[in-house]
C-alpha cells in the first residue's frame, strides 16, 4: 500500500492570484478566496500545512449581496468593553468600508486557529480596480467559482 503524501511547509510554491469582485455574490467570492488561501485547489493540499497562494481582491465596493441582505443583514463589532457592541447595517458598511466586509467574510471561512491567523495575512483587498502588487506578477483567476 502507498503512503499518504503529507506536504511540508518548505515545499510550498506560492503564486499570486487576482479575483475581480465586480458583480460576484459576497459568499461565493469569500469561499473561492478562502480555498485558494488554504491551498485546497492544489493536489498537494494538507489540512495542517500552510501551502496556499496569495489572493488580491479588486473592486470590493462592487461586490453583490443577494436578496434583502443589504438592508437586513447586520455587521457586528465589539470593543471588548461593557456596552461596546456596535450594530451596523451592511448598506452603511458597503458605503463606508467595503474592504472590511470582504475581509471579514473570507476570515470567517478560514480555520479559527493559528493557521487561519497566518493564512489571512496573504489576503489583500482593494476598493477600486488598482493594486500595488504588480511586482509579484499576479494572474487573474479564471477557474471555476
Amino acid at each position: 500500500m502507498g503512503d499518504t503524501y503529507m506536504a511540508k511547509p518548505s515545499e510550498a510554491t506560492r503564486k499570486w492570484w487576482i479575483i475581480d469582485a465586480e458583480g460576484k455574490p459576497l459568499g461565493r467570492l469569500a469561499t473561492l478566496a478562502a480555498s485558494i488561501l488554504r491551498g485546497k485547489m492544489k493536489p498537494t493540499y494538507t489540512p495542517s500545512v500552510d501551502a496556499g497562494d496569495s489572493v488580491i481582491i479588486i473592486n470590493a465596493d462592487k461586490v453583490k449581496l443577494t436578496g434583502n441582505k443589504l438592508k437586513d443583514k447586520i455587521f457586528f463589532t465589539h470593543s471588548g468593553y461593557p456596552g461596546g457592541a456596535k450594530y451596523t447595517p451592511y448598506e452603511v458598511m458597503m458605503k463606508k468600508n467595503p474592504r472590511l466586509v470582504v475581509e471579514t467574510a473570507v476570515k470567517g471561512m478560514l480555520p479559527h486557529n493559528r493557521l487561519g491567523r497566518k493564512v489571512i495575512k496573504r489576503l489583500f483587498v482593494y476598493r477600486g480596480s488598482t493594486h500595488p502588487h504588480d511586482a509579484q506578477k499576479p494572474a487573474y483567476w479564471q477557474g471555476g467559482e
